[in-house]
């Protein structure tokens, strides 16, 4: 296959930092021509007794999603944690997601990059990011005011920690119901990483809990993490 032809693999990438340190993604992106990303404010909610995946405590986060080419993920990687130095204890976490489609021209902007990171490719061939899948990200949309309660009961089921995201849920025309849920409320979108081991009992816990016949109205759903990576971390694992 000529080189022109090939199609880059792409992953969805996350990264979730401390808010005060938001211009060490926004430097790296910028470095490193990141052209797909979009910037979230979120809320921390880990034990303040565990140093987990996501950081300590109830303190504020970035979250911050991208779409990048899989063979620029280390690079993104270590360019945040060089930055980062001596600050990295504790900042956060990114993950990597497999996309299952894309529309074409998304696909086409990263085509056109491809030759260029040729060179990427092939410093980072001894450096091939595991495949196999250990961890997934629960992604649980619950009404407004129930995210603290909702974390008791997934901490208390396996969860580390989790982010929590401030979110309005919007409809085609006007408001409606969805499985007997306002989908225009106020919403909080709760994320939590866990283990491939955990995952069906938080999983079942929370929607017990706070699922969609409660009056916490909890859509949850799980997607498969191929790559789960500390900041604070000096190599790229």
């Amino acid at each position: 296959m000529n080189e022109n032809d090939k199609l880059p693999v792409l992953k969805f990438v996350v990264f979730i930092i401390d808010w005060s340190k938001i211009k060490v993604i926004s430097t790296v992106f910028e470095e490193e021509n990141v052209r797909f990303h979009f910037i979230s404010k979120g809320r921390g909610t880990a034990n303040s007794e565990i140093l987990d995946l996501l950081g300590i405590g109830g303190s504020e986060k970035a979250v911050i999603f991208s779409l990048e080419q899989e063979i620029m993920v280390p690079v993104l990687i270590r360019g945040v944690r060089k930055k980062l130095g001596s600050q990295a204890a504790g900042a956060g976490i990114a993950f990597t997601i497999p996309l299952s489609g894309i529309n074409h021209p998304i696909l086409k902007v990263f085509k056109e990059s491809i030759i260029k990171n040729l060179s990427i490719s092939s410093v980072e061939e001894g450096e091939k990011m595991n495949t196999e899948i250990k961890h997934d990200l629960i992604v649980s949309i619950v009404n407004q005011g129930y995210s603290d309660e909702f974390m008791t009961a997934a901490r208390e089921a396996g969860a580390g920690g989790g982010t929590v995201i401030n979110a309005r849920g919007l409809a085609h025309k006007g408001p409606v119901k969805f499985f007997g849920v306002s989908v225009q409320d106020e919403k909080e979108i709760i994320i939590i990483i866990a283990g491939r081991e955990r995952k069906a009992a938080i999983m079942q816990a929370v929607s017990q809990a706070y699922g969609i016949t409660t009056e916490a109205g909890g859509l949850i759903f799980s997607l498969p993490v191929d790559h789960v990576m500390n900041l604070n971390q000096e190599e790229f694992r």
